[in-house]
């Protein structure tokens, strides 16, 4: 009886996780694409950090068109939000993520690599890649110094203020 209300208590914590994870998105797509995200850069944290090669490496070769399509979208977000700086503020964002989730791993100092290198058990064991974008949102990975999805629209191009016409039109 006491496995019953364990595994349902488990279970029910599992279903809720993706709620739980704060949504900055107006879009799911555009959530998920971040979310998604973040997980790769925590792996790639955990890989460089605690010399897990091996475990990144599963996870790349098992979801790569996954990962893959993922980029697309990012790529697509931000060419929406930014246009001709797309790339220089996708940059910036991959690598702003990076640099944050490595802090976090160093104020966690020694305990990092035991408490979150399970992570990567947890990503391989789940049954397909449809379960990528729920397990990305359950954790909760992007740290609350990242601003996404600040804006849903391009900002505004400048333009310059144009002289009245001087030119009168013939007659």
């Amino acid at each position: 009886m006491r496995r019953l209300m364990f595994a349902t208590v488990a279970l029910a914590a599992l279903a809720l996780q993706p709620a739980l994870a704060e949504r900055q998105c107006a879009s799911l797509a555009d959530q998920s694409a971040f979310e998604i995200q973040a997980l790769r850069s925590e792996l790639m944290v955990l890989a460089t950090g605690c010399h897990d090669d091996d475990g990144y490496n599963a996870f790349i070769r098992r979801y790569q068109s996954d990962l893959q399509a993922n980029e697309r979208a990012i790529d697509a977000y931000f060419k929406r939000r930014y246009g001709r700086s797309a790339q220089f503020q996708h940059d910036r964002f991959v690598t702003d993520l990076a640099n944050a989730m490595s802090r976090q791993g160093s104020e966690l100092g020694g305990d990092f690599c035991p408490r979150n290198g399970m992570i990567f058990r947890e990503v391989l064991a789940l049954q397909s890649a449809a379960e990528l974008p729920d397990f990305a949102a359950g954790k909760d990975l992007i740290p609350p110094t990242i601003d996404v999805c600040t804006g849903t629209t391009a900002p505004a191009t400048p333009t310059k203020a144009r002289k009245p016409s001087t030119r009168t039109a013939k007659k």
